[in-house]
């Protein structure tokens, strides 16, 4: 699930239809605490919309605990349910603006978003739907206008000052970021557990993109004592190890990650990790079953496109094909990440300059990412631009993460070439 829309579901956690949990004591997580709640609510006013609604955002709330697509489905019929009974109520149409940011549609979500701020114009959820929406599609200051709304008609709300983070993140801030997060996370009842554990694994994320990788570990330690075998946690675990060059114990942890949320996306990190650990046979084959699962989801919005276009880009040397994808996504969202796989697509096909273009603007917002500068640094190399390529180069250097080695290998070919030249 994309990081900014499982923000959403602390919104609908903390601001949707009030929640009865079960006992304390009761072996169940919180969102299945909060759908038994939900369906006896349902048992006792069978007639009433909001126990449907109550059941909905419970459902959605178990896909994000388990990652599992099926709990948005059955999310959808209780949603279904509650417009039957109850056509123009408030929440229900709430609730399917969150739908259709889960399903990745963004433009629709919106729209949709923009007509309810028009008709309730201070309702704070409505304003983080606007943020989320504006920040997948690339309309970043859109994007932070809703997140200041947030925040300035209930100051200190968690859902507020989680998409702060997300933002001052991507606006190169990520220490910020970081104290936004932790201020959440100390907000955050101990009975949210899964809340809690992903406000954890986006906080040991930040210090992982900072560099400060013991840091990181120790977060994400914490969020898996939090939430055991969370996959949020996982996944920044094993890039941490990576990191490590503890390839083994990463391939262990991503595949923990797949098997609780076997995503075509999961599929692929897995993949990168076996690759680096020399297990060449099991990389060859879990690229294939990744290929061919991105493929079968890539006419829908929630897909796994940009993985794909580094798949081809980068694995498959089918340059014409990652190209073909990343165009396909650029048609309808400018969102950082995709303009740097549009960008590395331009590159491997020899239309730097284009590719120039796309990268410095993805880079232009503010993103400090080690991944992206050594692309940049990579493109700006091919066009003998050396002292930018040398710039963008070091900057992912300082980062230590993901994408530093790499950047790092060209520097020091740089470096050799200065020695060498007459």
């Amino acid at each position: 699930m994309n990081r900014l829309i499982a923000v959403s579901l602390l919104t609908l956690a903390t601001m949707g239809a009030a929640q009865t949990p079960v006992a304390e004591t009761s072996s169940l997580s919180p969102a299945e605490q909060s759908i038994a709640a939900a369906k006896k609510e349902i048992e006792k006013k069978p007639t009433q919309y909001s126990g449907y609604n109550q059941l909905a955002i419970a459902l959605s709330r178990r896909a994000r605990e388990t990652s599992d697509v099926v709990y948005y489905r059955q999310a959808e019929d209780a949603l279904k349910k509650s417009q039957d009974l109850a056509p123009n109520n408030l929440e229900a149409a709430k609730i399917q603006v969150w739908l259709l940011l889960g399903r990745h549609e963004f433009p629709a979500a919106l729209e949709a978003a923009t007509a309810l701020n028009k008709r309730v114009p201070d309702d704070v959820l409505v304003y983080g739907f606007l943020t989320d929406a504006n920040a997948e599609l690339g309309n970043y200051e859109a994007a932070e206008r809703a997140a200041q709304w947030m925040l300035n008609l209930r100051p200190g709300n968690l859902p507020g000052m989680t998409r702060a983070a997300y933002l001052r993140e991507l606006f190169g801030d990520a220490d910020g970021a970081y104290d936004l997060m932790d201020a959440a996370y100390q907000g955050t009842v101990p009975t949210e557990t899964e809340d809690r554990a992903w406000i954890l694994a986006q906080m040991g994320h930040l210090r992982f993109v900072a560099g400060r990788t013991d840091e990181a570990e120790n977060i994400l330690r914490q969020a898996l004592a939090v939430f055991p075998g969370y996959h949020y946690a996982l996944g920044n675990l094993a890039k941490v190890r990576i990191t490590q060059r503890r390839f083994d114990e990463a391939v262990t942890l991503v595949q923990q990650r797949y098997d609780a949320a076997p995503h075509a996306e999961n599929l692929y990190d897995l993949a990168e990790a076996l690759e680096l650990a020399g297990r060449e046979g099991d990389a060859k084959k879990a690229f294939a079953e990744f290929e061919a699962k991105s493929l079968a989801e890539s006419a829908r919005k929630d897909n796994s496109s940009r993985e794909l276009v580094f798949y081809y880009a980068d694995h498959a040397h089918r340059p014409a094909k990652a190209l073909e994808i990343a165009m396909q996504e650029f048609a309808w969202r400018h969102d950082v990440y995709t303009l740097d796989a549009y960008a590395w697509a331009l590159h491997v096909n020899g239309r730097d300059a284009e590719a120039r273009k796309q990268i410095e603007t993805a880079l232009s917002v503010g993103i400090r990412d080690a991944r992206i500068f050594a692309h940049a640094g990579e493109i700006t190399l091919t066009l003998t631009d050396r002292a930018a390529a040398v710039r963008y180069l070091q900057q992912s250097v300082s980062l230590h993460a993901a994408g530093s080695e790499r950047a790092s290998t060209l520097l020091a070919q740089i470096g050799r070439r200065d020695i060498n030249r007459p």
